[in-house]
């Protein structure tokens, strides 16, 4: 061996030594330790984002939405359906349905054309926190007979099977058990008709061949269907 290559071991087991060493060691954890932090703060930069995004979302819903569908998503306006306890993956879509103009509301398609993809997500997201509110108690007394028949008729018409027993939906699945009586039976007569779009053609199949007279029927029961 050569002084040369002697020299170069000697390095090579130096820099092997040096890596295994304690002063080593702590520098690789203090490295480690820094990138920690680095991943935590990024994280925590993210969360005070979101939080603040929420917050600016909420806002816009006091002042954009209250107006009709009432600050907790409950209002007593006629024709105007209950978000509350609706998920936001269905609200995202029926935003991006009225600002393509495809569903027709014009005080929708007025607002929704204002938005951003930003906007959908944002108030979609809010829409989603919104806890599910009870429906005021009715003047007349439930007619139990009419919730049997009724409670068949989702089952041979299969709306639990996407909707579930209770009606609560899921993901793009709306919540329907509690929603107000006037707007599920024009709902479900725009889908038999056609009138109303969807982003598949499920209802407007399901709903089909479905008699006027069982339109009211199930109307009645998913308005009156709560607390299960």
């Amino acid at each position: 061996m050569t002084w040369r290559h002697f020299a170069a071991a000697a390095a090579i087991v130096s820099l092997a030594v040096a890596a295994a060493s304690p002063v080593c060691a702590q520098t690789k954890k203090a490295a480690a330790s820094a990138g920690a932090a680095s991943t935590s703060s990024a994280a925590s930069s993210a969360s005070a984002a979101s939080a603040a995004g929420a917050a600016i979302y909420a806002e816009r819903f006091r002042t954009v939405c209250a107006a009709c569908h009432g600050v907790d998503g409950r209002s007593d306006m006629p024709g105007t359906p209950v978000l509350a306890g609706q998920h936001s993956l269905y609200a995202i879509t029926q935003l991006f349905l009225f600002r393509e103009g495809r569903r027709k509301n014009e005080a929708m398609i007025a607002v929704a054309k204002q938005m951003t993809d930003t906007d959908l997500r944002g108030f979609s997201d809010f829409i989603g926190t919104l806890p599910p509110v009870a429906a005021p108690l009715p003047a007349a007394p439930l007619d139990s007979a009419r919730m049997n028949k009724a409670e068949v008729l989702a089952k041979e018409y299969k709306c639990v099977f996407c909707h579930g027993t209770d009606l609560a939906g899921g993901q793009g699945v709306p919540r329907i058990g509690g929603q107000k009586e006037d707007y599920v039976r024009g709902t479900l007569q725009g889908f038999k008709s056609g009138d109303r779009p969807g982003y598949t053609r499920a209802m407007t199949e399901a709903l089909s061949q479905v008699p006027p007279d069982d339109l009211a029927l199930l109307a009645y029961y998913v308005a009156n269907l709560t607390g299960k």
